[in-house]
């Protein structure tokens, strides 16, 4: 069976290939192979160099580059990289190095144990380590996980989360328009109307950036995070 890891990068070029050096480190429950998407949003730095050397010096994992040639968000390069995916399952991981690929296993293993079509990692439960930073975006994100669990009837702890594992047939399903961060609401109201579907939920660890290490959700994001709940619960359906 094969894992499809989709990647959307944008101006990630001096530390991309550490979380890169993480896939490679990792060793999948029940066999499990990997293949690695990336897709490039139009980056203005050194991004599309570092991922094709990467590729030169690691032949040994599977990596497949795409990229826009304008800058659309992160929402379409998911759209992009979702389309390509050819795995068992999809799991979604920023460039970044906030989530930890090591905990892959732990969305896996409720999929793999037969019990679950959806799992969504939650910075929220479980005792993995959290890195301490902006009170305010933890509000929001509970107070838009509260709003988007009230119009879904899911009990969700955290929907804004990044690891989000879907057998792949249940993802590529999905008609999904946004393209930049309301993605999470948007992806969240329609997997919750897909017939029969089984969400689970497991404990991750969280290393959050600092806007100077990188971060480029904002109190904006919020908003449209707002506005697609709405939109994809009540108007979209």
């Amino acid at each position: 069976m094969l894992l499809s890891i989709v990647i959307p990068a944008y101006n990630e070029g001096p530390t991309i290939h550490r979380i890169l050096d993480k896939l490679n480190d990792v060793t999948l429950i029940a066999g499990l192979r990997k293949e690695v998407i990336i897709v490039n949003d139009c980056s203005k730095d050194n991004t599309e160099e570092a991922v094709q050397g990467y590729q030169v010096a690691h032949p040994e994992l599977t990596i497949s580059y795409y990229k826009h040639e304008v800058n659309t968000g992160k929402g379409a390069a998911l759209h992009t990289g979702i389309a390509h995916a050819t795995g068992d399952f999809v799991i979604i991981q920023d460039a970044d190095l906030e989530y930890d690929p090591q905990e892959y296993n732990l969305l896996l293993k409720p999929v793999l144990d037969g019990m679950a079509d959806v799992v969504y990692g939650s910075r929220f439960i479980g005792g993995k380590p959290h890195r301490i930073l902006f009170f305010w975006h933890s509000i929001g994100n509970r107070w838009l996980t509260l709003l988007s669990n009230m119009l879904t009837n899911l009990n969700l702890t955290d929907m804004e989360t990044c690891y989000k594992l879907m057998r792949r047939e249940v993802i590529q399903s999905l008609d999904l328009k946004e393209k930049r961060f309301g993605f999470e609401p948007e992806i969240t109201a329609k997997v919750s109307r897909v017939k029969g579907v089984r969400i689970y939920e497991v404990g991750i660890s969280y290393y959050g950036r600092t806007y100077e290490e990188g971060k480029k959700i904002g109190w904006k994001d919020g908003f449209r995070a707002i506005w697609c709940i709405l939109k994809y619960n009540l108007f979209s359906k």
